[in-house]
């Protein structure tokens, strides 16, 4: 897919979609909750939305989420999961109380492990991307 974005980190994780569509249900949650004059279902809204955040928190814990900052092209794939050690400099993982992992030198980040990600062929590659 990065044949269709120019080489772009777009940061694409499990843990990021999964927070995002949870965090969106509970908006439409409130939102509904809110035309209907029901305070039960606002309340029960923004607990779907705090919900969403403690699921982001865990699927990147679990190894899901990727550090912050731009990453390297065979690193994006949304596939690849962290180890377990903890991202350099990562507030998710600082607050779990992580260690910093591979990457404590100053000025480096944590990197995942790509050794078991398998190799898929680019879009620009396919005939219908090839004049792109």
């Amino acid at each position: 897919m990065s044949g269709m974005h120019d080489d772009v980190d777009l940061g694409h994780t499990v843990a990021g979609w999964t927070g995002c569509v949870v965090a969106l249900c509970g908006c439409a949650t409130v939102g509904v909750s809110m035309c209907s004059a029901s305070s039960l279902g606002v309340w029960l809204g923004i607990g779907v939305i705090v919900l969403g955040g403690l699921a982001t928190w865990a699927l990147h814990l679990a190894g899901w989420g990727k550090p912050s900052g731009p990453r390297p092209p065979e690193q994006w794939d949304w596939r690849v999961q962290d180890p377990m050690t903890g991202h350099g400099d990562c507030l998710a993982c600082r607050l779990a109380a992580r260690p910093r992992g591979r990457g404590d030198e100053p000025g480096t980040e944590g990197a995942p492990h790509t050794g078991a990600v398998r190799e898929e062929p680019a879009l620009s590659g396919m005939s219908a991307f090839a004049g792109r």
